[in-house]
């Protein structure tokens, strides 16, 4: 005779009765309560941890997080991994119940507000300020849609899951993990690897539906508009550098003198994943400009980075200055480009097969995090020109469309062809009185 014992008689149950708390929640009636912080913290080994509402460290979190700065991982992914833990610290604080008793009817419900909650980074403070969701016709690009975008609610679920993965190891928290994953598609992309296609997996349940997204590269009649709106030379050295480069917005902005190669035409910057000096090749023009700029607000000290403000005290130029003198240029023309859209364009760009010699710099390096879907093509330029002048002087009236390759045109940098191998400064470094036209190159 058998006895057939249930999940329930074993109080192993990982979906208990749902509270109208719970259902309010998921609903977006219910608002979750704004308490906690994340916190920088004051050891290495810990970079960043949780607080409650009075103040107290979250040791269950600070535990994970330590855990994973000590795997190698970087401070920004620990502080990224801290905000989704507070979030759903905060999805059973108001629910009432503790993260050790977490079921899937609390990750349903946290699932359910993202879907349902207005972002606060979404609120537009201007008036004549387009609204969530909608293409801009000119550039053809959407605007961010109001709420919480499906790559959110899947970092958040995926972070959730690690969280209660580790304590599992230990013996600590639920016996079932809160959030469901799919066996079948790990058990597929187990041995995967990235060279063959991807193999059509079942979602996990809670999972959105996460879409390819397309290359956001800025086209060439809309680059030469935004390049003019460039109002000094330090503004289009690093549009320049970003276009031509295609590093992200922070490592670019980290960039010391010492890390300019002149004669090699590259740049060392530190990268999100690592955290080492990989190098980046960046164009001719992107070097004139800087070597203008440099001319005109002069040396930074060693070990400072080089790119600096213009007005009030000389200091290090933030993401947040750079990304204001963007929003002006969008402001004049009507456009919603990023920063981060001139590292599509750079990717898609070097992506031709018509873009001139190229050279391989390496492994391309994927994005990192546990939600990486890096849809667009390589975000680094596989091109390095050979023979750059060395701290060469000089301001150049190339135009904007000549400080990148187009796939449209057929147009290579100044100076390049598609049968030559070296970069003729001659070409490249013309004189304000040679015009202001597109420079033609032989194909």
């Amino acid at each position: 005779m058998f006895l057939l014992v249930g999940a329930e008689d074993l109080g192993l149950s990982s979906f208990h009765e749902m509270s109208s708390v719970h259902r309010d929640l998921m609903d977006g009636c219910g608002r979750l309560p704004s308490v906690g912080a994340v916190v920088k913290g004051p050891r290495p080994s810990l970079p960043w941890f949780v607080v409650d509402a009075a103040g107290r460290e979250v040791e269950p979190v600070s535990r994970y997080l330590r855990d994973l700065a000590l795997v190698d991982a970087s401070a920004l992914t620990g502080r990224s991994y801290g905000y989704d833990l507070l979030r759903w610290f905060r999805v059973v604080w108001a629910v009432d119940v503790g993260w050790e008793q977490a079921t899937e009817a609390e990750t349903t419900v946290m699932v359910g507000w993202l879907r349902t909650a207005s972002n606060p980074q979404r609120r537009r403070s201007r008036l004549d300020s387009m609204p969530a969701g909608v293409v801009n016709p000119k550039p053809g690009k959407a605007t961010l849609r109001d709420g919480y975008a499906p790559t959110t609610i899947a970092h958040a679920l995926t972070v959730v899951h690690g969280f209660y993965a580790f304590h599992q190891h230990y013996g600590r928290g639920p016996v079932v993990n809160p959030v469901p994953d799919s066996r079948d598609r790990r058990a597929r992309m187990a041995h995967r690897s990235p060279l063959e296609a991807p193999v059509p997996t079942r979602r996990a349940r809670l999972r959105p539906k996460v879409r390819d997204r397309q290359p956001r590269a800025i086209p060439d009649r809309l680059w030469d508009e935004l390049f003019a709106q460039m109002g000094c030379d330090r503004d289009r050295a690093l549009l320049a550098c970003y276009v031509s480069s295609g590093a992200r917005a922070s490592e670019l902005l980290g960039v010391r003198l010492e890390d300019v190669d002149w004669s090699a035409g590259r740049l060392w910057v530190i990268t999100k994943g690592t955290g080492q000096r990989d190098p980046v090749p960046a164009s001719p023009q992107a070097f004139a400009y800087t070597a203008a700029f440099l001319d005109q607000a002069g040396l930074p000290k060693p070990g400072e980075p080089m790119w600096r403000t213009r007005r009030g005290e000389s200091r290090p130029l933030t993401y947040w200055a750079m990304r204001r003198v963007l929003q002006r240029a969008n402001a004049v023309l009507g456009t919603n480009y990023t920063l981060h859209d001139t590292r599509h364009t750079a990717a898609t760009s070097t992506s031709a097969a018509s873009c001139g010699p190229r050279r391989n710099t390496g492994t391309p390096r994927p994005r990192s995090g546990p939600s990486s879907r890096n849809t667009s093509t390589n975000g680094r330029s596989s091109w390095v020109p050979v023979d750059v002048p060395t701290g060469r002087r000089a301001r150049t009236s190339t135009p904007a469309s000549d400080v990148r390759c187009s796939r449209s045109t057929r147009r290579c940098w100044p100076g390049w062809t598609s049968c030559r191998t070296t970069w003729s400064p001659a070409a490249s470094m013309r004189s304000p009185k040679a015009g202001r036209g597109r420079s033609k190159v032989s194909s």
